[in-house]
């Protein structure tokens, strides 16, 4: 390969074109009449914030009756999904309507915004989405935002030539206090409150003794200032650049410094400008500087020394921050913080933190609840693209989702459901004699759902072991990862006492025995899966229900001979959905009016359109064939050669058809012969 491919690549004229977009420089006229075209360029950090989730869209469905709304940004579309949230579309919905209210200045842009939950429910996940996004989104047309710097100071004022703000300031700062009703009243002209453009803040420090040098060496004419010494740009987000994001997190005591929050003074500089209050002599590089336009992340924000706590207070109430030596000086920012529950319990007991918590937003994270979210989570993960060398079989992941999911539900309340019955009607399966009220009931009578439980951390880190160690020589099956997860429990960390312990536990054999079935089930089903045979079976039943209800005889299709419909076969095959005795008349009329109806509309008959039947059939077909297929052979490995051929036509439709790998088809049979051989029989699903 030719490297001048790759370097025509890199420097394609899109690149070229893309680069001078993001690198523009202009004068502040150009910039006014920028912001007369396209207010949003000059937004506040939490309208910026709410128009980047809004521009990725929503969409809204029902879940127990309730409208929800799932917001497209939290699938992480500027990174393929890396930082996907998944499950938690009431919190995160919860989340921007506190961006809309800050945005419309309704009063949560004077808040602290705190994520709060357990460990590993993706507290850090959703601040790194969110600084992610506004890095991506400040790239584009519509996140466009632009700062200032000075420029031709070396003549003027002695100094460097040029000066960026060190604080990347709306250029509109630049405008005089006393002149920007008059702005504004011209930008806001027949715009709605929407739209309005606002001027909040002044210059920092730093540009504040420029400005005032430059406006006394030219006699106050402030558009001659503007027009030599202002240079509008383009201001791209950057957490590595440190440029509208940062992210400040705790130390230990002796090693924290309130000046990593609002900048230093640079000592090297004294010595040239004569003083350490002179703002040429500081840096205005702390955490709160450089996130000013943008937004900031204190992670474990409650781990911080008290003295920290003081200053988010004014950050967030007042937007400003006090940098040492200089007077309290303007930001515009959202602060986001995230702490697990010790810490936030320590809050609520500290009266002296009253204060704090008055001006805390809390937002709770809790952990997933529904098992087909947290699949998700895992599945991006562990999937074929990742993890190409070793087959994940069916169910693996569900099964160990299913484990997590139960240990964050509370017991049932309700002496009739189970558990595990709980965590189906919240995944949305129906059970009979429970409705879409239950189901709210059920989660409005829990107290912690969510706030307890197995990480998905623990789970990750027990595929991943069992990923390595490879015990099934190439495919991970259910087993495998249940048995890796059991064993850890015996020195997790978090688990605090035994009985703890001792249920989670409980709660994985439970886990297994649904599994059992499962399995069972769909070995069950690749045994009866003879299309013809169904169908066979299918005629030969709907013959002996008509004469049943016609009061007619069936003719016997070997002795000719007209005979009283076979009783004895209609009732194998009902009884295998649990219809009763009792009940017979009825469904067998049932199916008549069925197969009448779909005649009327000049429709056939097929068994596959009533799934009751459907279901029946496969079962009698099951219990009809086990015993002829042999499949308990495999336990005693003695198998003939016309067994080993029914027994691989099973599991070629278990490989087709539900995604078994030849080592995890083989293991599913072998599994369920074992079953057989000890005597069990398949279990009628109730559920």
């Amino acid at each position: 390969m030719d490297a001048s491919k790759i370097i025509s690549a890199i420097t394609e004229h899109e690149f070229h074109d893309q680069y001078k977009q993001l690198h523009w420089t202009g004068n502040l006229k150009e910039y006014l009449n920028m912001v007369v075209e396209r207010p949003a360029i000059a937004r506040t950090a939490f309208q910026r914030v709410y128009d980047m989730i809004s521009s990725y869209g929503y969409e809204t469905y029902t879940e127990y009756k309730k409208e929800l709304y799932h917001w497209k940004f939290f699938d992480d579309p500027f990174d393929n999904g890396r930082d996907a949230v998944f499950g938690l579309d009431i919190h995160l919905n919860k989340l921007v309507n506190v961006f809309k209210a800050g945005a419309q200045k309704y009063g949560p842009e004077k808040r602290v915004i705190l994520l709060h939950g357990p460990v590993g429910s993706a507290k850090s996940t959703i601040a790194r989405l969110l600084k992610k996004g506004l890095q991506h989104y400040s790239r584009t047309d519509d996140g466009a935002l632009y700062t200032y710097q000075w420029i031709g100071l070396g003549d003027v004022l002695g100094m460097e030539d040029t000066m960026p703000c060190p604080m990347h300031e709306e250029p509109l700062h630049i405008i005089p206090m006393e002149r920007r009703r008059a702005v504004l009243d011209i930008l806001n002209k027949n715009r709605d409150r929407a739209e309005a453009v606002h001027i909040e803040g002044d210059l920092c420090p730093a540009c504040r003794y420029v400005y005032n040098k430059l406006m006394e060496r030219y006699n106050g004419d402030w558009e001659k200032m503007a027009n030599k010494h202002i240079q509008v740009k383009r201001m791209i987000l950057s957490e590595q650049d440190r440029i509208g994001i940062g992210t400040f997190q705790p130390k230990d005591e002796k090693n924290q410094d309130s000046t990593e929050l609002t900048g230093d003074i640079n000592y090297r500089k004294i010595a040239q400008y004569g003083s350490d209050s002179d703002p040429r002599a500081f840096n205005f590089d702390g955490e709160f500087n450089v996130a000013n336009r943008g937004i900031i992340e204190f992670v474990e924000v409650l781990k911080l020394d008290v003295a920290f706590l003081y200053d988010l207070l004014t950050a967030s109430q007042e937007h400003k921050i006090k940098p040492k030596k200089f007077a309290q000086t303007d930001i515009d920012e959202v602060i986001i913080g995230h702490t697990n529950e010790p810490e936030y319990r320590k809050l609520q007991s500290n009266e002296f933190m009253e204060a704090l918590r008055d001006r805390t937003v809390k937002i709770d994270v809790p952990y997933i609840t529904r098992l087909n979210r947290e699949v998700e989570i895992y599945r991006k993960d562990f999937n074929a693209k990742t993890v190409p060398h070793i087959h994940i079989a069916p169910h693996t992941l569900e099964m160990a989702s299913m484990w997590s999911i139960l240990t964050r539900l509370e017991e049932p309340k309700k002496a009739n459901l189970t558990i595990m019955q709980k965590l189906k009607l919240y995944n949305g399966k129906s059970i009979p004699g429970f409705t879409e009220d239950n189901v709210k009931e059920l989660r409005k009578e829990t107290t912690r759902e969510g706030m307890d439980g197995i990480s998905p951390r623990y789970i990750q880190d027990k595929i991943s072991n069992a990923l390595v160690v490879d015990k099934g020589n190439g495919c991970l099956n259910p087993f495998i990862i249940l048995n890796e997860m059991e064993s850890g429990l015996k020195t997790h960390s978090l688990i605090k006492d035994e009985e703890t312990r001792k249920r989670y536990r409980e709660l994985l054999a439970l886990v297994k025995m649904e599994y059992e079935d499962i399995v069972k089930h769909e070995v069950q089903r690749a045994i009866s899966a003879d299309e013809s045979a169904i169908d066979k079976l299918c005629g030969n039943y709907i013959d002996n229900v008509k004469a049943f209800t016609q009061k007619e005889k069936v003719k016997n299709p070997y002795t000719g001979e007209a005979e009283e419909p076979d009783e004895r076969l209609m009732r194998s095959i009902e009884e295998k959905i649990d219809i009763p005795d009792s009940r017979k008349d009825d469904f067998r009329r049932e199916i008549m009016n069925y197969i009448g109806a779909l005649a009327l509309e000049g429709r056939a008959f097929d068994f596959r359109t009533n799934e009751r039947l459907h279901k029946a059939l496969e079962l009698k077909l099951f219990e009809d064939q086990k015993d002829t297929i042999k499949l308990t052979s495999l336990v005693s490995n003695v198998v003939d050669k016309e067994a080993q051929a029914k027994i691989d036509v099973v599991k070629n439709r278990l490989i087709k058809n539900y995604g078994y790998c030849e080592i995890c088809a083989t293991d599913a049979l072998g599994f369920v012969a074992s079953v057989f051989a000890r005597g069990d029989v398949v279990k009628k699903d109730k559920k």
